[in-house]
């Protein structure tokens, strides 16, 4: 079925969502008018919301926006202002404001006019409920639509296994809350609803929660566990894609990351990463200014050196992965507050890289 059709045809759905923000418990219900005698002329689905704390005194649109995030606030307007909305059972004015605990209804008469680009790709998906999809990434996978990946990223892929739960495509959105390189593989979480991608961001923002990596480099570190703690900005230069850790980098920041070496091999080891903090490209800055590149790395060579310019836009980008691979993550649960955490091994493609047998590392033991 197309989806003009989806929002002409008569529906039946009910949807209930419990969310939680400072104990306190939020609704959402979404049902058919056909099952109300006094509106059965009309099919349009109704969904009706409760205003939470922190969104007390906003507008009606941007505060619908929140909820149905892949409509603009200019459509959600139009519907107000066609009458499609009450607060507490009173018709909503265009310019109303809303506030805490109040109950915001909305007739979804217009399909959203914002929706991520729907594309069925296939998911590893390590744990969802309600609120939360874990999810294992492959290499080569962009996590959202950014410069030239404007499709076929991960963002799309959930947008299409989210639309297949729901009776109208796009009522929920998947909300990036953290970002892997894109030949970065390994554990992404993503939030469903705007109040778990609140949440969750707010924790990450503030540091709460644990991501490890491990990766494979280039030669054999003369340590056995080492702690970096060196600015990261960017790179000099016309260009700013790249980062670095020397002294002349652009708007340094603070980074911390604890490098364990878990397995030797011939020409390469086997290393574990421990984020403390979290830069754009840390890790293979940091441990290709130690002189030990990650294996495959298109970019960041020893000590700091670059293999190769960046691309231009346009330009076809690599399709070979590096060894970097995102194997632990934990957090707490934006809504139930439990500390959860993850844990998965890298891929074939993953030891291929380095030309090595994955039956042979130490992985097991970490």
């Amino acid at each position: 079925m197309h989806l003009q059709d989806f929002w002409r045809s008569p529906l039946r759905h009910l949807l209930t969502v419990r969310l939680t923000e400072n104990s306190e418990e939020q609704t959402l219900t979404s049902t058919s008018d056909t099952d109300n005698p006094s509106h059965s002329a009309d099919p349009s689905p109704r969904f009706e919301f409760i205003v939470e704390p922190y969104l007390s005194g906003v507008r009606i649109d941007s505060f619908l926006a929140k909820q149905l995030r892949n409509f603009t606030t200019w459509r959600l307007h139009r519907m107000v202002t066609a009458g499609m909305a009450t607060v507490d059972d009173i018709p909503a004015e265009a310019d109303q404001r809303v506030f805490r605990n109040q109950r915001v209804s909305l007739r979804l008469i217009e399909p959203p006019d914002k929706l991520l680009e729907p594309i069925d790709l296939p998911l590893t998906i390590v744990y969802e409920d309600p609120w939360l999809i874990v999810i294992d990434k492959p290499a080569g996978l962009v996590a959202h639509p950014v410069g030239d990946f404007q499709d076929g990223t991960l963002s799309n892929a959930l947008q299409h296994y989210l639309d297949q739960k729901t009776a109208l495509k796009g009522l929920l959105r998947p909300g990036v809350v953290h970002r892997l390189d894109r030949m970065t593989s390994g554990l992404i979480v993503t939030a469903k609803d705007h109040m778990s991608h609140r949440l969750l961001s707010i924790d990450f923002q503030q540091g709460k929660l644990s991501k490890s990596y491990v990766a494979l480099v280039d030669g054999l570190p003369d340590f056995e566990q080492r702690l970096i703690e060196l600015p990261i900005g960017q790179r000099p230069g016309g260009n700013t894609v790249l980062m670095s850790a020397r002294p002349d980098s652009k708007n340094p920041r603070s980074a911390k990351t604890k490098v364990t070496v878990v397995e030797r091999f011939a020409t390469h080891a086997l290393v574990e990463c421990v984020l403390f903090t979290g830069r754009n490209h840390q890790i293979r800055v940091h441990l290709s200014d130690l002189g030990y590149p990650i294996a495959g790395d298109e970019y960041y060579g020893p000590r700091g050196t670059i293999r190769k310019s960046p691309r231009f836009d346009g330009e076809e980008p690599s399709e070979a992965r590096h060894a970097l691979h995102a194997a632990f993550l934990g957090f707490f649960h934006p809504i139930l507050r439990q500390w959860m955490q993850f844990r998965t091994n890298p891929p074939p493609d993953f030891w291929a890289v380095a030309r090595l047998d994955p039956r042979a590392s130490g992985l097991s033991s970490l």
